[in-house]
């Protein structure tokens, strides 16, 4: 069913249900920060759980970061959550489709289509459907809140390991404006303006746009050029009207989004043998790590990310103290991958090409209604109903070139021999297109209550229950050769169809269809006690869930890969701390967790003619425990100090063999992929007024433990500390800020991504040290 017909088609049913619950959505959240009058520690509003709270009020594990903190430490996407985070780490693909955010050790990588992320985006109400979407440049954000652990009650089926909840800046009473001008090192600029004010009677506006270009960490030396590649270039605007009469309250949002990224090209790090490495002619020569900054690649691989979406809010006042809202989000991405899959400058004898084209497009319209009481009174609670819809198709080809034999000679400084690409008998080039669209379709009804037995204790229960509908259709044709159109196979083309072959029990067409339903009950219990104003404890236990999911992707052959994935579950056991000391000058937080999760969904990767293709199953039962804390001090005004740590052993319980193998697998007891057991930052912040002119300095350490990419602890990540600082100076009212920054001053190399034991790196831009400066002008 298309989304265009998803609302007409059940609009009786979730109107029926609305009504039945007063389905609704609370109000906007107060602005981020609230200054204390007495000084010390600033108070932040989340809306962790769909209300505005005191982030110190809120029986979770949270992290909410201010817009101003994302200025000061340049963070400009999610990817930069690592830098501010602990428990959160970034699996960086070769394009944003298949990157993905890791909680605690735990996170959904797969190139399939018809599977979802474990750690959910949220932005401005409105649930992400592909971890992809997730990471456009943050955009005027009033602050970001990370919510470790499942929080599948509230958010829904696709945030069984943590949830990430992006607020935007919304319209002003007064007439504001900001531009921002940033320059690094390496020819990387950035450039974002806004304008926000009354536009009548109760309805105020922003209006935000932005651009940036970054040449790139890495040289291609391809053809005897120098070109940098790894860069991008990245633009888009957002509008928001915001209606208030008190009773009332609307916003819209519309937005778009645009990037060219010639990004991630992997670097080879070791040494392939002696002909591949003659042939790559990387100066100083392959074998040097994570200091590798050069690649030869014939291809260069890019990612065009073109993305818009509308999103209307509103709540009312009603039942004289309820909140009924409503929200509604549609969302349309465009993801355009080109990739270089051999990472070499030419095909020789022994030793193919694969280059990759791949298009996804997805759909989404949601809609989520609330009703939500009031928060003072001794019980409380918010029900609601919820109706989501995505559709998505992927077009993908693979060509390779393969010789076992060549009329070229052999290369006397290589020592290798090119295949003869004019030579059309024994060069092959083998080739095959696939066509992919899943629909998936998600309906819940909600409701989470909370009663103060006194000032000290209170419980809170919630329960979701899920309903899931995916269907798919994969299309596509055994390999040819593209000269001849003859049966042929090569690096990483099956020669297979997509409905498999009769003798291995498929339908022996071209074509492979399925579907799955799936009803899940989830839910959350939560006792809280608060001994005094500034101390609050709880314990929870948590039931996530992850919908059904396939492995739908262009080797995708039945009957294995037809078989539907099953729901992913965890259950977690939580307790925390959350306190304030010495007049809000001190804060403390302090959480421990254990969670389980069962059906784990994860890739298992095999060899097809010698490439490396993945094939995502119920890869078995995890478990991630340990701990987090967080430190917040501010000992005179003007001056702050950070520390936060996690602890997370995330390891493999029970591995379940490989359905395309059926062979038994050791990797129980290894740690997940992406998962180092432990991470801390500490930084500082000051602030001095020097009589005429105020002073900013910002500093920050992150160390990360040693870690893996891939399962079965493949592809070992060293540990490495990243030192980051800042000075800036303003006027008096900080009108006018110049800041000058310095990023990874100890000039640490590491990689993100160890694939095929060093021999495909991914170096991320500051894994080299480089000088920037910000300019900012405000009128307010």
């Amino acid at each position: 069913m298309k989304l265009s017909n998803l609302l007409s088609v059940r609009a009786a049913a979730l109107s029926a249900t609305a009504l039945s619950l007063a389905f609704a959505m609370p109000a906007h959240a107060q602005d981020a920060a609230a200054d204390d009058d007495q000084g010390g520690i600033t108070e932040i509003v989340v809306t962790a759980q769909k209300v505005a709270e005191n982030v110190q009020d809120v029986p979770i594990a949270i992290t909410a970061i201010t817009s101003e903190r994302l200025e000061t430490t340049g963070v400009t996407s999610l990817e930069g959550l690592t830098q501010l985070v602990p428990s959160v780490s970034f699996r960086k693909g070769t394009t944003s489709a298949n990157s993905a955010i890791v909680m605690r050790g735990v996170g959904t990588i797969t190139f399939s289509i018809a599977a979802e992320p474990s750690v959910s985006t949220v932005v401005d109400g409105v649930v992400l459907s592909r971890s992809g979407q997730a990471f456009m440049d943050l955009v005027d954000a009033e602050r970001l809140e990370v919510l470790r652990g499942p929080q599948g009650t509230l958010f829904g089926k696709n945030a069984s390991a943590g949830l990430v909840n992006i607020v935007s800046k919304g319209g002003t009473d007064t007439l504001q404006a900001e531009a921002r001008l940033e320059a690094f090192d390496d020819d990387e600029y950035r450039l974002r303006g806004a304008i926000s004010g009354p536009l009548a009677e109760n309805l105020t506006g922003r209006i935000t746009a932005f651009y940036g270009s970054y040449d790139g960490n890495i040289t291609n030396i391809n053809g005897g050029r120098r070109n940098r590649i790894n860069g991008y270039e990245h633009y888009g605007a957002r509008g928001i009207l915001d209606y208030n009469n008190g009773g009332t309250r609307f916003r819209f949002i519309a937005d778009y989004f645009e990037a060219d990224d010639d990004c991630c090209a992997d670097v080879t790090g070791v040494s392939r043998g002696a002909v591949l490495d003659a042939e790559l002619g990387l100066p100083g020569g392959v074998a040097r790590g994570v200091n590798q900054r050069f690649v030869n690649h014939n291809l260069v691989t890019r990612t065009l990310d073109k993305q818009w979406s509308l999103t209307a809010s509103a709540d009312f006042d009603v039942l004289t103290d309820h909140v009924l809202s409503a929200i509604v989000g549609y969302r349309n991405w465009e993801n355009t991958e080109i990739r270089e899959g051999d990472f070499l400058p030419r095909a020789i004898v022994g030793t193919g090409e694969l280059h990759d084209n791949g298009q996804v497009r997805t759909e989404q319209l949601s809609l989520e209604v609330r009703l939500a009481s009031d928060q003072s009174k001794p019980f409380f609670y918010q029900v609601g109903g919820f109706i989501w819809g995505s559709d998505n198709e992927q077009d993908f080809t693979r060509r390779n070139i393969t010789c076992a034999t060549s009329t070229l000679p052999i290369d006397p400084i290589t020592g290798g021999r090119p295949c003869n690409v004019n030579d059309r008998t024994n060069t092959l080039f083998p080739t095959a297109t696939s066509f992919s669209a899943v629909e998936s379709r998600n309906y819940a009804i909600f409701g989470q209550a909370t009663y103060r037995l006194s000032d000290m204790f209170a419980l809170t229960g919630g329960l979701r229950y899920t309903w899931d509908d995916l269907s798919f259709i994969h299309t596509r044709a055994p390999g040819v050769n593209a000269t001849t159109g003859l049966p042929a196979t090569g690096p990483g083309v099956s020669g297979a169809p997509a409905g498999g072959t009769i003798a291995s029990g498929g339908n022996g067409t071209n074509t492979s269809r399925g579907d799955s339903s799936n009803g899940n009950l989830s839910g959350r219990a939560v006792l809280q006690f608060t001994p005094s104003e500034d101390v609050m404890l709880y314990g929870s236990y948590t039931r996530g869930y992850k919908g059904p999911a396939f492995n739908v992707f262009f080797n995708h052959t039945a009957p294995t890969n037809a078989i539907p994935i099953d729901e992913e579950t965890s259950d977690a056991f939580e307790i925390g701390l959350k306190s304030q000391f010495l007049d809000n000058r001190v804060q403390f937080n302090l959480s421990a967790f254990t969670v389980t999760y069962d059906g784990f969904q994860a890739n298992n990767f095999v060899l097809l003619n010698g490439a490396v293709v993945s094939n995502l199953t119920n890869a078995g039962s995890v478990k991630s425990e340990g701990f987090e804390v967080d430190l917040l001090a501010v000992p005179v005004d003007g001056w702050t100090l950070r520390a936060s740590g996690a602890y997370a052993d995330a390891t493999v319980k029970r591995f379940n063999p490989n359905p395309a193998t059926n062979a038994p697998d050791a990797r129980n007891g290894t740690q997940l992929p992406l998962a180092p057991k432990f991470t801390w930052t500490i930084g500082t912040s000051y602030e001095r007024d020097l009589g005429g002119f105020k002073m900013y300095l910002d500093t920050d350490f992150r160390h990360v433990s040693r870690q893996f990419s891939d399962l079965g602890e493949q592809g070992p990540i060293a540990a490495y500390g990243i030192w980051n600082g800042s000075i800036g100076f303003s006027d008096p009212d900080d009108n006018y800020r110049v800041s000058f920054l310095a990023r990874n001053i100890t000039d640490k190399a590491y990689a993100l991504l160890n694939v095929s034991a060093g021999q495909r790196l991914q170096i991320p831009r500051d894994a080299d040290r480089y000088f920037g400066i910000s300019l900012r002008a405000r009128l307010r």
